[in-house]
């Protein structure tokens, strides 16, 4: 996979976190149930304890984390730039785990909205990971850095080579 492909994929698979976070965000303050397959699923995770973390709810901070990813994604690809998304997700992993296993073993019911995110931002992780390990690789679109040895200087006029 070309690094291009590869950003282009981190950003789609971004934007789609971005929409289902905005989506729990909203369901959130607007204070209705959420569409769910599942029953009432992803009402009881909606509306549980472990909904807000310090008053403020998961969703709208998935929703930051998702944005400041974009962010990260949207910054001149750099290696601090591929840094940054990788501590990012890491972080929205780790925090997507634990909400997970809140989820399974405090709940006892799965939103499949949160599962979704917690799939996207597992994506995200292995790939924003891939890409900085990869470091610098030439895109097939950008040409490939000249390696033409400079010939050597003309003798001045009149001199002779030995």
């Amino acid at each position: 996979m070309s690094a291009r492909t590869l950003r282009i994929t981190l950003l789609a698979l971004t934007l789609i976190g971005l929409g289902v976070a905005s989506y729990l965000t909203y369901v959130h303050y607007a204070g209705i149930k959420p569409a769910c397959t599942a029953g009432e699923s992803c009402t009881k995770v909606q509306t549980s304890q472990y909904s807000k973390l310090a008053g403020v709810p998961v969703a709208l901070i998935g929703l930051i984390g998702y944005v400041t990813i974009l962010a990260s994604l949207l910054a001149p690809e750099n290696e601090t730039s591929r840094f940054a998304t990788v501590v990012l997700t890491v972080v929205g992993f780790s925090f997507s785990a634990y909400l997970t296993g809140r989820e399974v073993f405090s709940i006892h019911h799965i939103c499949e909205w949160c599962l979704s995110s917690a799939a996207i931002i597992t994506l995200l992780m292995c790939l924003s990971i891939w890409r900085f390990l990869r470091g610098d690789q030439p895109t097939r679109d950008a040409p490939a850095p000249s390696r033409h040895v400079p010939a050597e200087p003309a003798a001045p006029l009149g001199a002779t080579r030995q």
